[in-house]
């Protein structure tokens, strides 16, 4: 039986508590080192039904322009955008696992996940099944991530928590336990194809529950906000509230994500 912890926090005290973050000056950043570093952590994204190679082609081309972390495309697309990015550092990252809705089978879903590593997936984004999860059914949430886990063999596993469906912060920080215990590398807010994708509040309940197991085993789990993020001010804010609940050893794309496409045109145009 998986037990998870509770979190106190109302949302009030929440709300405050980014209020406050939002009110301090950055402290590892100065200038448009902020705008750079944020830019270097995005996962430059297209996961659209019409999707196609020349799309795949100018999202990779892209991506080497920017120097970003990663881009993340369907399945069928990760050869092609493996063979592009073959001579840089930037990851091919691939949803897979029944993305976005998360209802289908386990073995189709690890099926959907041992296929995309076969094609050459360097990342994993898997979307948690919040129906189970929100019936009180977590074994089988973190079964089924444990499954997926063992499929991505050498791949990095970002589990999305889908935040927005979740909505309560002690939902949330529990989701983040689960996925976290379960093997993830990163805990992931949203899919984005939902009205409400990362806010500020859920991005802080779950850097607490990051900061929490960290403390309780050692291990560092990566994070990604996805969605909703739009601006330079937003970028700030979230960069402010992470360097504030983690330590610096986050403060790098391998610990530190953020899915938000069109932001990277927002950044590149407020770098000087």
């Amino acid at each position: 039986m998986i037990i998870l912890p509770d979190y106190l926090p109302t949302q009030k005290q929440i709300s405050e508590r980014v209020a406050s973050f939002a009110q301090k000056p950055l402290t590892h950043f100065q200038g448009d080192e902020a705008y750079r570093f944020a830019l270097n952590c995005i996962d430059l994204t297209t996961l659209e039904g019409s999707d196609h190679r020349s799309r795949i082609q100018s999202l990779c081309e892209k991506a080497i322009s920017l120097n970003t972390a990663a881009v993340c495309v369907y399945p069928t697309f990760i050869k092609q955008a493996k063979e592009i990015l073959k001579n840089t550092n930037i990851k091919v990252a691939s949803v897979a696992g029944a993305f976005p809705a998360g209802q289908s089978p386990i073995h189709i879903k690890v099926a959907e996940v041992e296929y995309a590593v076969d094609e050459g997936a360097d990342e994993i984004d898997m979307v948690i099944s919040r129906g189970a999860f929100l019936e009180g059914n977590y074994q089988k949430v973190f079964d089924e991530v444990l499954a997926i886990k063992k499929a991505c063999q050498k791949a990095h596993l970002k589990v999305i928590l889908e935040t927005g469906e979740l909505i309560d912060p002690n939902l949330i920080y529990k989701a983040s336990f689960l996925a976290m215990k379960a093997g993830a590398d990163f805990i992931k807010t949203s899919t984005g194809k939902i009205a409400v994708n990362a806010t500020p509040v859920a991005f802080l309940v779950m850097l607490d529950a990051i900061n929490q197991y960290h403390n309780e085993t050692g291990k560092m789990v990566g994070i990604k906000p996805a969605g909703g993020i739009a601006d330079g001010e937003m970028t700030i804010l979230y960069l402010k509230i992470l360097e504030n609940i983690l330590n610096n050893k986050w403060l790098n794309n391998h610990y530190f994500r953020i899915g938000a496409s069109k932001l990277a045109d927002k950044l590149t145009e407020l770098i000087k």
